[in-house]
């Protein structure tokens, strides 16, 4: 994900396209203001647990620590 704007973005829940991944599996984009994707997450086995997943980062990511990594 990139960083400040998965931070900026991450409370809001219109920022979140929830999407049906085929084989019965879930997932989620978050997008930036420009509906630019920042960041994607791990296929989920039900919808329940997908949204779990997104409140988990609305309520962790504003707060997180940024850890740069090399290319």
């Amino acid at each position: 994900m990139e960083s400040s704007q998965s931070k900026k973005n991450a409370p809001d829940d219109a920022r979140y396209e929830r999407k049906a991944s085929g084989a019965d599996k879930f997932m989620f984009n978050l997008k930036a203001g420009n509906h630019q994707v920042v960041g994607t997450s791990q296929s989920y086995a039900s919808e329940a647990s997908r949204d779990k997943g997104i409140e988990s980062v609305k309520n962790h990511a504003p707060d997180a620590k940024v850890v740069e990594v090399g290319n």
